[in-house]
């Protein structure tokens, strides 16, 4: 497979339109034509602010497109993945009735259904059959919405797309539903390298069957085009023939397939028009937009998704991933992008790009700003905006113009990004947003700036942090100040001191002058790294967010002043997870007890509820060094008769393949895993069939 020159760029541009026709269908789900002509008229952009909703949410659509993805790099990114193993990856980044889907219930909800399979060993791609779960619930539209990523990990291979496309649908999925997510995903993969919507239909249509429905309505609707110029039209026609009330279920995939392709058909090339139509025309509005918009973008770029209104700058590339791999769920476009040209990269046996060394925020994308905006908590009497340029970096080819304008002698502003949950978001209508934050005490903020040689004098300026404080306000906290001289650049270097355990929110830049000026500063990156130290408990002034910080994924959660964490599951292993992918050489301790449990402890390097290395103390008279790759490994075993209500004091570490545990001071455990070895992840405490408590985990 040889990836096209403009591979990243374009990569980005479908993420882009991806979360663009999410966020800009999202608001009106569900609606008829009627009421949306009547209430809304034609949707030629956002409509967020006429339902006092925020424009960026967490949504099925996103979360699962990116999630079930890395199935490939968790499996060694090999081209012959199977359902079985994508199937895998819904159980380890799922939360059951908690993130990314609709859980709708058994036979209700076509991908809920799914999961209960999965979880009861039913494996895909049997989960998703029609055989196990009826022709309605396997055809619904599922199959279709999660099928973007795969496409553009095999740009300008159809072929591979389809069949990956497939693989994954058939979890879920089946019949007409795994046909159009074929017939999508070919298309968006032919699209790197082929222009002509003809064209990429027709080799769309080569991977499913001519007796299909999903071929009939596409033949349809292209013979309606060549004589019917007016969409309105053609959409009623849809209607009468394949809309929902000649198909059962919830939201079935023939309906909201043929309204794609309606859109494409007599969008005339134009991102705004195309997604116009799809939004305009209803039924399933932000998943058909997003499907529409990562067609459109990866087909004719950024340069097409920036012919018109201003699309990008409100969303400023946020997206939101809520899955058990809690530290990945505040991310962007870029990040993302990087994510998904590296998995196709190692489809084609290339090696991974990172660029400026892997520093999180970079810019190296056209007009990417990575969440950075104008912070006004931080701000007074001057004005700053955020502009993407070429130039001004010492290892890369672009940067982050921070133009600042004040009227005031004395002025201060500010830009920021995201590194948790947004105040905005934290009580969501729909899909809950769960994370962890992304950067945390202890860990080392570093920066590249360079102010531009015209600014008419020396100001100052400083990275700052905000974090959840006393009654889950936001707080700032200031680095060391520095001088930006005319033409000089400068490095900052901070680490993060202890805040008792408060979450950060949000990272950015503060500058400062003291005459009427207007200038500009240049922020080639932004990065951190290191291990973090922090003790994980309550926090001793009134914070409810602390809780948020962990990634909840046991039946019961209770605690009080005197014991923070009261871990209480019903059924099978319930875990709390903090912390990123990043994390490494680094140790978890706690002190655990229990009245009743089958087996409790400490786990390291934990990426998602099946993926982890664990120290845990079990009732059968044993404690275990474990590894979980889905199934449980038991890496090293020794005798130890648990006592209830007696308190343990564990310690698991982690340095490259290096495990090391202690309980109770004594080293028990002392061991390398060279065999598909965990390479970095969050820790967390873990409970089987039982209750643990716990006051307090550190980290270190």
């Amino acid at each position: 497979m040889t990836l096209p020159y403009d591979y990243t760029e374009r990569v980005y541009a479908g993420i882009l339109g991806k979360i663009i026709g999410v966020y800009l269908g999202r608001p009106f789900e569900n609606w008829l034509y009627e009421k949306i002509m009547a209430e809304l008229g034609e949707v030629n952009y956002y409509v967020h602010n006429k339902f006092n909703v925020p424009l960026v949410v967490p949504d099925d659509d996103i979360a699962g497109t990116f999630t079930f993805l890395r199935a490939l790099p968790d499996h060694g990114n090999q081209r012959n993945i199977t359902s079985a193993q994508i199937g895998q990856t819904w159980l380890n980044y799922l939360i059951e009735k908690r993130t990314i889907l609709w859980w709708g219930g058994m036979g209700h909800s076509t991908e809920h259904t799914a999961y209960l399979r999965l979880k009861h060993g039913i494996p895909a791609p049997q989960s998703g059959s029609i055989a196990m779960n009826g022709k309605v619930v396997a055809e619904q539209i599922g199959a279709q919405i999660f099928i973007d990523g795969w496409a553009m990990v095999a740009p300008g291979d159809p072929e591979l797309a389809a069949e990956l496309a497939k693989k994954a649908s058939s979890v879920s999925h089946d019949g007409e539903a795994v046909y159009a997510a074929q017939v999508l995903a070919a298309m968006e993969a032919q699209a790197f390298v082929e222009r002509d919507l003809g064209s990429l239909i027709d080799t769309g249509l080569q991977f499913i069957p001519k007796d299909s429905n999903i071929y009939r309505l596409i033949n349809d609707l292209r013979e309606w085009r060549a004589i019917e110029p007016d969409w309105r039209k053609s959409r009623k026609k849809i209607n009468e023939k394949y809309g929902y009330s000649n198909y059962a279920g919830n939201c079935h995939i023939v309906p909201n397939h043929a309204l794609i392709q309606l859109a494409l058909l007599y969008g005339d090339d134009d991102f705004q028009k195309t997604l116009m139509i799809v939004n305009t025309c209803g039924w399933d509005t932000d998943c058909n937009s997003g499907n529409v918009g990562c067609f459109m973008g990866i087909k004719n770029g950024l340069a097409g998704i920036d012919h018109g209104p201003d699309w990008r700058g409100p969303v400023a590339d946020r997206l939101y991933l809520p899955s058990s791999d809690g530290g990945r769920a505040i991310t962007d476009a870029v990040q993302e992008t990087y994510v998904l040209v590296n998995i196709g990269r190692a489809l084609a046996y290339q090696e991974p790009l990172n660029p400026k060394r892997g520093a999180r925020f970079h810019f190296e994308l056209p007009g990417s700003v990575q969440g950075f905006q104008w912070d006004e908590m931080l701000s007074s009497n001057a004005t700053i905006t955020v502009t993407n340029i070429a130039g001004h970096s010492i290892i890369g080819s672009r940067s982050l113009a921070l133009q600042f304008h004040s009227k005031e002698p004395d002025w201060f502003c500010a830009v920021s990004t995201q590194t948790f949950i947004p105040f905005s978001d934290l009580k969501q209508r729909t899909y809950e947003l769960i994370a962890s934050p992304t950067l945390y005490p202890g860990q080392t903020i570093k920066a590249e700036i360079e102010a531009d040689p015209t600014n008419s004098s020396t100001i100052e300026g400083c990275l700052f942090i905000k974090y959840y404080g006393a009654k889950d306000t936001l707080q700032a906290f200031e680095g060391p100040m520095v001088s930006f001289n005319p033409g000089e650049r400068c490095h900052f270097s901070w680490t993060i001191p202890d805040l008792n355990g408060l979450p950060i929110q949000a990272v950015g830049i503060k500058i400062h002058g003291n005459g009427e000026e207007s200038g500009t500063l240049y922020l080639d990156y932004l990065t951190w790294s290191g291990t973090p130290h922090l003790r994980l408990t309550r926090p001793n002034v009134e914070n409810s967010l602390w809780q948020r910080t962990w990634v909840d994924a046991v039946d019961y959660w209770e605690g009080s002043v005197s014991e923070s964490f009261r871990l209480i599951q019903n059924e099978g292993i319930g875990m709390i997870i903090q912390g990123t992918r990043e994390w490494n050489n680094y140790q978890v301790k706690a002190s655990i007890s229990s009245f009743m449990a089958d087996s409790m402890g400490v786990a390291v390097s934990v990426q998602g509820l099946r993926r982890y290395y664990a120290l845990l103390l079990c009732n059968d008279g044993k404690i275990r060094l474990v590894k979980t790759l889905g199934d449980n490994s038991v890496l090293k075993e020794v005798d130890f008769p648990l006592q209830f209500n007696v308190k343990y004091n564990l310690v698991l570490k982690v340095n490259g393949t290096h495990l090391q545990g202690w309980v109770d001071g004594n080293q028990l455990f002392d061991l390398v895993d060279n065999d598909q070895p965990l390479n970095g992840g969050a820790a967390a405490l873990v409970v089987k069939e039982g209750i643990l408590t716990c006051d307090e985990v550190e980290i270190s």
